[in-house]
């Protein structure tokens, strides 16, 4: 689990890793959340982190994957959308290129190399609407009150402290915000987040779910909810079991 130490240290070393460039791309971060330390672990397993990829991008749009996404979700110009994990960006591009340049995504990881990997596509790309952020497994560290729409693409299940994460999501979000997960409804050790898991974690926030379907010939679920007006205090939330 990251800590604040981990956190600058990770930060120096992608100043190393990547120069000037991506240190001019990160940011502004929003102000730390509440501690790690502070939230009940996850009584189930954590997948390990093992790609940027959740397959190959040709095969997703073939399928029409982020348009359908994007459309339900209403992500319109003007909009600011956070892609929490973004990895390799497939909805990072998109959603730039939707919003426009009167809007803005914030493309979220916690791993370094992904995010440089992600600020040359978008060079490569003559995206200018982006910008990357390098977060906790507890905290996104969004700026406040800036997003419309949040998405988590084939990551919760890898998430080693989801309390803590949807904790500290809420300042970031407006008013009219909605939050969308897209997963396999399979254990979480096998890569997946199976939906009473899902629903049982967001609830122990006060997040109510407004949609669950299925994408993708049923391989996929995409699962909005609606963030609460006031969560419970990190002590009081219940880890599911």
């Amino acid at each position: 689990m990251a800590t604040r130490s981990v956190r600058a240290v990770a930060l120096l070393l992608l100043g190393a890793l990547s120069g000037p460039a991506l240190a001019d791309e990160i940011g502004p971060l929003g102000p730390p959340g509440a501690p790690a330390a502070a939230f009940p672990k996850p009584l189930r397993a954590v997948a390990p982190i093992v790609s940027e990829r959740w397959s190959t991008e040709d095969a997703r749009e073939r399928d029409g994957e982020s348009e359908q996404v994007l459309s339900f979700l209403e992500v319109a110009p003007g909009m600011t959308v956070a892609d929490i994990g973004a990895g390799a960006g497939y909805y990072t591009v998109r959603a730039a290129r939707r919003v426009g340049l009167s809007g803005h995504v914030i493309a979220e990881d916690v791993t370094p190399a992904y995010l440089e990997d992600l600020r040359q596509r978008l060079e490569r790309e003559h995206l200018t609407n982006v910008t990357l952020d390098l977060g906790e497994p507890h905290d996104p560290r969004l700026p406040a009150h800036a997003v419309d729409r949040v998405l988590m693409v084939h990551m919760y299940h890898e998430v080693t402290q989801p309390y803590g994460l949807l904790y500290n999501l809420l300042p970031a979000l407006r008013p009219g915000a909605r939050v969308a997960v897209i997963d396999l409804d399979q254990a979480t050790g096998q890569h997946g987040t199976p939906r009473k898991q899902l629903l049982c974690e967001f609830a122990a926030l006060g997040y109510r779910e407004t949609h669950w379907g299925w994408l993708r010939a049923k391989r996929e679920y995409l699962a909005e909810f609606e963030p609460p007006a006031a969560p419970p205090a990190p002590e009081a939330i219940k880890p599911c079991k």
